[in-house]
């Protein structure tokens, strides 16, 4: 048995967010880890009192350590999404997870989270929150574009000067809205495209030709140092 009592994850109600149920019980086994993804999470996680929370971008794969049973509910926003209605540089919670009111009003944090708990369906409610604040302040659509050359394979120079900003600014505003610099952000990525390929069913080696590596064994490597397991492990 595993300590993962179930994952569910649909399309939110913003582009390219998704929203997500899980539930942990750690005296049943091993708990599945979070691996690294480029995004960050709001998070609802339920109890007598219940907390609103920030995953902050990973650089390597953790695994959640509750003390009992935990339900969670969850917003995973695109990447570069989340700091422009958070209000924080996506750097400063690169391999964190705080308490929203850690860096919000405490009286803001205490409404949402009423509304929240208060909810037929918190998980529902979250994703209205989310899709409010989303709304507030979108994110620049030129994060969109640096995302989008990056997974498709491009180098971090080729994409400095596809979006025209040069290689110093990338970087820049890559931590700001990221967490972490283009070339981080391109092998959180490509280990994201391994994956989706393995799990489809495509052979390893193919897999490491289609995603960008430059070869399998320099696909084991990577996946081995972001994750701290194999891919053949993560399948």
């Amino acid at each position: 048995m595993t300590g993962d009592g179930g994952y569910t994850e649909r399309a939110a109600g913003m582009p390219g967010a998704v929203l997500w149920t899980r539930t942990i019980d750690p005296a049943h086994g091993p708990v599945a880890p979070v691996l690294p993804d480029g995004c960050m999470d709001l998070l609802w996680l339920a109890g007598s009192t219940g907390e609103l929370r920030i995953a902050g971008p990973d650089t390597r794969a953790h695994r959640p350590a509750p003390s009992g049973v935990t339900r969670y509910a969850g917003i995973r926003f695109a990447p570069g999404a989340a700091p422009a209605w958070l209000g924080v540089p996506a750097h400063e919670l690169r391999d964190r997870g705080v308490g929203l009111a850690d860096l919000w009003p405490s009286a803001r944090v205490r409404r949402l989270t009423e509304r929240i708990g208060a909810a037929a369906d918190p998980a529902a409610e979250l994703e209205a929150v989310a899709v409010r604040l989303a709304a507030a302040a979108p994110p620049d659509p030129l994060l969109a574009g640096i995302v989008r050359s990056l997974r498709s394979g491009a180098t971090v120079a080729e994409t400095a000067r596809l979006t025209g900003l040069g290689p110093r600014l990338l970087h820049r505003r890559s931590l700001t809205a990221f967490g972490y610099g283009p070339k981080t952000l391109a092998r959180v990525l490509r280990l994201q495209r391994a994956l989706a390929l393995a799990r489809a069913g495509v052979p390893f080696a193919e897999t490491a030709a289609r995603a960008g590596y430059t070869d399998q064994a320099h696909l084991s490597r990577d996946v081995k140092d972001l994750t701290g397991l194999t891919l053949r492990g993560l399948v």
